[in-house]
């Protein structure tokens, strides 16, 4: 089969198209022939092996030791194994294949726990668009943040491919919607449904004195002071990503990230730092919201197998908005 492959970290010119061994699905396995998968900035810094300190914690220290980037993935269902229950070929499913990756490529084996039927009314490119974004939205507003009806929050953030997700689900969950971004991205995050957005070039939402009952910081961009102070008494910060790394750091997004852990048990307001792992449950919830119009993912570009290079120094610039694609 085809796959993208990686022998050291490096830039994206380290990524080579080529023949391997495809994967059999044994056990509770099952084998998916994949339509799409989508980048995320997990894809990159796992590329590059940064931040360093991360490559002590599984990743490989000298090389990579997974050698098969991307983990969202959406396909059909080309052979399972013996003890599958769930799923039989033929059947359009979706999911995050995590620490594992493998995603650029003709086929993907995964546990059938961590897959789930794709959403009825979703193509493969827009459901290969959902998992880790998807995921990490709905967590971090809906567990983490606790968000409920009537309250306010803020996603800073709001024209990524988590934000794009957060905003929507946000308004599904009952929520009056701020959305953080760009010039150029106000009218998208308005069109997702955001009752207030915010042009940071223009003004500093730390400041301008309006409070949130719940932030969720998905850029990393402002101090945890800073952060504070926009909210209302006893809010709560939601905490993705941790911040903007360019590569080649020791420790890159993590310090933010290092600094709540430390602050919350003293903190009146709630800081968290949201963790994330592929989760069945978590796959049902998106697809029922999906299906029920509760979000419509937002595709920024798309990338055949063979241009993934150019795909992930795409989202590593930057400058990408929603979410950016690979039809296999």
């Amino acid at each position: 089969m085809k796959a993208v492959v990686q022998d050291r970290y490096g830039s994206p010119d380290v990524l080579e198209l080529r023949d391997v061994e495809p994967p059999a699905a044994t056990g509770n396995e099952i084998l998916v022939r994949v339509h799409a998968a989508s980048v995320n900035a997990y894809d990159w810094h796992m590329m590059r092996g940064d931040p360093y300190l991360a490559r002590l914690t599984g990743l490989g220290v000298a090389a990579p030791r997974r050698k098969i980037r991307g983990r969202d993935f959406a396909g059909r269902v080309e052979a399972v194994g013996r003890d599958v229950r769930r799923f039989r070929p033929g059947d359009e499913v979706y999911g995050d294949l995590g620490a594992a990756d493998g995603a650029f490529a003709e086929y993907v084996c995964v546990s059938e726990d961590l897959v789930e039927a794709k959403p009825a009314n979703l193509t493969f490119d827009q459901a290969a668009a959902v998992p880790l974004a998807g995921h990490t939205a709905l967590k971090g507003l809906r567990d983490a943040g606790n968000l409920q009806p009537g309250q306010h929050v803020l996603v800073n953030g709001a024209s990524g491919g988590v934000g794009t997700f957060a905003v929507q689900i946000a308004k599904s969950l009952g929520a009056t919607v701020t959305g953080v971004c760009s010039t150029r991205n106000v009218e998208l995050v308005t069109s997702l449904g955001a009752d207030h957005v915010i042009d940071y070039t223009a003004d500093d939402f730390t400041t301008n004195g309006t409070r949130y009952d719940l932030v969720l910081d998905l850029v990393g961009n402002h101090s945890l002071t800073a952060l504070r102070r926009a909210l209302t008494p006893g809010g709560t910060i939601v905490l993705s990503g941790g911040g903007v790394s360019s590569g080649g750091s020791l420790v890159g997004p993590m310090w933010l990230l290092v600094k709540a852990k430390l602050l919350a048990p003293f903190a009146r307001d709630r800081l968290l730092v949201l963790t994330t792992a592929p989760d069945r449950e978590i796959l049902t919830a998106l697809r029922h919201l999906a299906e029920s119009g509760g979000f419509t993912p937002v595709i920024d570009r798309t990338y055949s197998l063979d241009e993934v290079p150019d795909a992930v120094r795409y989202v590593e610039t930057d400058h990408a908005r929603a979410k950016v694609v690979v039809t296999v």
